[in-house]
């Protein structure tokens, strides 16, 4: 659940239900839905290298340093695929990191779990499969974020990606966007900028292929878990450039959806 408060069961439209006291145990910082395009375009080769990307994310020292420099010292996250029209299907559930140990089980989930059977391309429902996925998250999160990764627009979402998008906005979550671009896909991360992101601090990351992959989303994972209202935490600073040649300014943050809405930057 979130603490926005209880704003997991507003999503659902259901009553509130009687807060609870959350243990330490209970409580993270930010509850993150990694939204992975399995679409069926996707070979698989390429697929392994998105898994192998994730899972090389989580246990990553800048990650795990944002991770454990946040307030409460830890994360849940889950795994959706998606790519099907209503297809998306969550095939890793929510797990804990707070440490190297717990972020290298999550890394064994990420392998192991078996590759969904998907067609292509609906965003839309990917989001708000995602969306569902943190109204019924079994931990207490200070922040909802959805993390889409994908190398194509929305095609066939029963409800369009611009839609899904600002319904989960509205209900207090932010949707971040991963474009995988080539030659034949130029442009798709002003799409994702213009149809999938928004809430306070949406951003996109780009990867050149799915060879750049792990290291897009090593950057992107390091801005979303130390969130949009305080700097990033020293030792994830010193993390990043010490076992990364990337620099912060590869991220490419853009604010299109908050220019168009008016809505807070953070």
């Amino acid at each position: 659940m979130l603490r926005r408060p209880l704003l997991g069961a507003a999503m659902l439209g259901l009553s509130a239900p009687p807060v609870r006291s959350a243990t330490a145990a209970d409580q993270v910082d930010v509850a993150l839905v990694l939204a992975v395009d399995a679409s069926g375009s996707i070979a698989e080769a390429e697929f392994k290298l998105q898994r192998e990307g994730c899972a090389e994310a989580v246990t990553h020292p800048a990650v795990l340093a944002a991770i454990t420099g946040g307030p409460l010292g830890g994360v849940a996250l889950a795994m959706v695929e998606w790519g099907a029209p209503g297809g998306a299907v969550t095939v890793v559930p929510w797990r804990t990191v707070r440490d190297a140990a717990s972020a290298g089980k999550l890394a064994a989930a990420f392998r192991e779990a078996p590759r969904s059977l998907q067609s292509y391309n609906a965003i839309g429902d990917a989001i708000d499969h995602a969306v569902a996925e943190i109204a019924g998250c079994p931990f207490e999160a200070m922040r909802g974020v959805i993390d889409l990764s994908g190398d194509a627009g929305d095609m066939r979402s029963r409800r369009p990606a611009a839609v899904a998008r600002d319904a989960a906005v509205a209900q207090g979550l932010t949707i971040n966007a991963l474009a995988i671009e080539n030659a034949y896909r130029p442009g798709l991360a002003a799409q994702y900028e213009a149809e999938v992101i928004g809430g306070p601090g949406c951003f996109v990351v780009t990867a050149a292929g799915r060879e750049d992959f792990a290291r897009a989303m090593r950057v992107k994972l390091v801005r979303e878990i130390a969130g949009v209202r305080r700097h990033l935490p020293e030792q994830a600073l010193l993390a990043f450039r010490r076992h990364s040649s990337e620099k912060l300014s590869s991220l490419r943050l853009r604010f299109p959806w908050h220019a168009r809405h008016g809505s807070e930057k953070g």
